[in-house]
């Protein structure tokens, strides 16, 4: 009796075992359908004969039947953008949004195998943007790189095959931004990636902050001393001209004093009168009586001197 027990619920387990395999193999596979914004999809599952498309919640979106005609106009959102292909059997779907994104699934019904089910992921991306790579400090060089976030998207920066930084976010109102320190030595190999499952594109670092690399930082430094040299010699070189035109000054002075000297004295004119008679002397009274006294010999032998003096030295000149 107890053995029957046992036999009875090994054959239940068994039974409930064989159900749920049967079920699990029944679910439809999932697979993932990649679309761009404005592009064509296409569902790689044909019908043939009779099927039909189903949306999400929608329901039913599209139907085939009589193996020719189909009907692709059933809701409103998807009018005049779903058709259905008579020869390859394929469902597609133009003018791609966003919007578009879900789960789709392809009914095909034929006498031989009955009704099989075929579902898809789609998920419609939109085309990145070249991102864009600008210099936050020339030495040492310092960039960023930013993108317009969407979904899925990631930004890199690599160095050769390496990558060195990534950064993405599930806000996709954002402008995704990732900063990074070039290295002077290895500067060409750096790029900026921005990607998503459909799309990718790259951006270098720009020229401006490749003049800060350090042989042109050195060669400034160079110039930066050939010009202090240079500006020291002209200072030099005026200090001398300036002292030589002063000495030049000084010695013109010097020989120009003696004939200031001689502007500055006012000489008489004096008259050697040889002694003759009355009658001659008489115009000459006054110097005959400076002569013939005493005390003012002296100064009439001044006078004398000084003229001569004043003729030796303008003849010495």
């Amino acid at each position: 009796m107890l053995f029957s027990r046992q036999k009875r619920l090994k054959v239940t387990l068994l039974y409930l075992f064989v159900l749920c395999a049967a079920q699990h193999s029944a679910q439809p596979e999932n697979r993932q359908v990649k679309g761009i914004v404005g592009k064509l999809i296409y569902f790689p599952e044909t019908v043939l004969n009779s099927g039909n498309l189903l949306y999400g919640d929608l329901g039913n979106i599209a139907q085939v039947y009589s193996g020719k005609e189909s009907n692709t106009n059933l809701v409103k959102k998807f009018k005049n953008r779903l058709h259905w292909n008579s020869v390859t059997g394929f469902f597609t779907l133009s003018d791609l949004q966003i919007e578009d994104s879900g789960v789709y699934t392809v009914e095909n019904t034929n006498e031989d195998e009955g009704k099989m089910t075929h579902t898809f992921q789609l998920t419609v991306y939109y085309v990145l943007s070249k991102p864009q790579v600008t210099v936050h400090d020339n030495i040492p060089c310092s960039v960023v790189c930013s993108v317009e976030n969407g979904r899925e998207v990631t930004l890199s920066w690599y160095r050769g095959g390496e990558i060195l930084n990534q950064s993405s976010s599930p806000d996709l109102n954002i402008t995704l931004s990732l900063p990074i320190k070039v290295d002077e030595q290895n500067r060409d190999s750096y790029r900026c990636e921005a990607a998503n499952p459909v799309s990718n594109e790259t951006a270098a670092v720009p020229n401006s902050c490749k003049e800060s690399d350090h042989a042109k930082v050195t060669d400034g430094d160079e110039r930066s001393r050939y010009c202090l040299i240079i500006a020291v010699i002209c200072v030099l070189v005026a200090s001398g001209l300036a002292i030589y035109l002063k000495k030049r000054r000084t010695g013109h002075s010097h020989a120009d004093s003696p004939g200031r000297k001689q502007d500055d004295i006012q000489y008489a004119e004096i008259t050697h009168i040889k002694p003759a008679d009355k009658q001659e002397r008489t115009g000459i009274q006054g110097l005959e009586s400076l002569r013939d006294k005493p005390n003012l010999t002296l100064v009439y032998d001044t006078i004398q001197l000084h003229r001569m003096a004043a003729i030796e030295d303008v003849n010495t000149v």
